[in-house]
């Protein structure tokens, strides 16, 4: 297959998952009856993984306008269709075995299960290793609440594990979601594309397919500085075979407009803006990238299990402060 049939195929195949709509579209009631028969039916067809979905999310989705006929709202057939879809590539995907996976790579690698499941345990040893690079995590929040994933670009890898790699993806998703303020549905993605590794086109589009099938609706904007060839040289690649509502959340900024953002964005402006884009805030304080702890008895030195506790924290701060 050519390289154009290759990106017409995906960009096909990424076209059929996305939700139609847009966010900023005007939203249409949706009953508690029609709530409950969504969660009865995802809670049949996905018995371990349906409280997954929050009711603000499911909300959101089912109350946008048709696309063929934006005067109605969408179908609760259509509604129900691609949210089983999302709860279908979650299970093939395995994204709801994840944190079991960090847990086993954080054990003792003489525990039952390791020992037991030495194919599990290599895989669980790979997630921990791409955490362990520390190149990206949860901290802090925006003024309206939404969780924020940095990107440290210049911590990559250059050869990257990708099937390591979209397993972190899926662990750290479900992490923040999971820790997601009442009626929050999505969050924001800031990376620092300094010195980024050479692209890797496989790890990309895996990236693209995960985030599309995976995770719709939940990226509000992905803002990125600084803008360097490498960086254009991606953005040419993904931008053609996103879904438009996707690549329209995309924001390439150079460094004086992303501290600029940063301040207006961030939850307590100028002091969360981290030390990489020239503020007071030390991320490496809690993510260090050279030699740190082992935190348990097996492989893992990233501070996974901190990170949630500490964006937990300032989520309860956060809503303790809107009461």
């Amino acid at each position: 297959m050519t390289d154009d049939a290759t990106a017409a195929a995906v960009k096909a195949e990424l076209s059929t998952d996305e939700f139609d709509g847009h966010e900023d579209a005007a939203q249409f009631p949706v009953s508690a009856e029609e709530l409950s028969i969504i969660r009865a039916e995802l809670a049949s067809d996905f018995p371990d993984d349906y409280l997954y979905l929050s009711d603000a999310y499911i909300l959101s989705v089912a109350s946008k306008p048709y696309s063929k006929d934006p005067t109605v709202r969408r179908p609760l057939a259509y509604t129900m269709e691609k949210l089983a879809h999302v709860m279908e590539w979650r299970a093939t995907a395995g994204a709801p075995d994840m944190e079991n996976m960090i847990k086993l790579a954080n054990g003792s690698p003489y525990a039952t299960e390791a020992t037991e499941n030495p194919e599990k345990l290599v895989k669980a040893k790979a997630l921990a290793a791409s955490l362990n690079y520390a190149s990206q995590y949860w901290h802090g929040l925006t003024k309206d609440g939404r969780p924020v994933f940095w990107l440290r670009t210049n911590r990559k890898p250059w050869y990257p594990d990708v099937s390591a790699e979209i397993n972190q993806l899926m662990l750290q998703s479900d992490a923040g979601i999971r820790c997601m303020p009442e009626g929050i549905t999505d969050f924001v993605v800031i990376s620092d594309s300094s010195s980024p590794p050479p692209p890797n086109p496989s790890y990309m589009i895996n990236l693209l397919k995960a985030l599309v099938k995976g995770y719709p609706d939940r990226l509000n904007v992905l803002i990125s500085a600084p803008v360097s060839s490498i960086i254009q040289f991606v953005m040419n690649l993904l931008l053609p075979l996103m879904p438009g509502r996707l690549a329209s959340k995309v924001v390439l900024l150079h460094v004086d407009g992303m501290r600029e953002k940063l301040e207006d964005l961030l939850l307590n402006g100028k002091d969360d803006i981290p030390t990489f884009f020239g503020g007071p805030a030390d991320h490496d304080k809690f993510y260090p990238y050279d030699s740190p702890p082992n935190r348990g008895e097996g492989s893992l030195t990233f501070d996974y299990f901190g990170m949630v506790e500490r964006l937990q924290a300032s989520v309860k701060a956060f809503e303790e402060s809107k009461k």
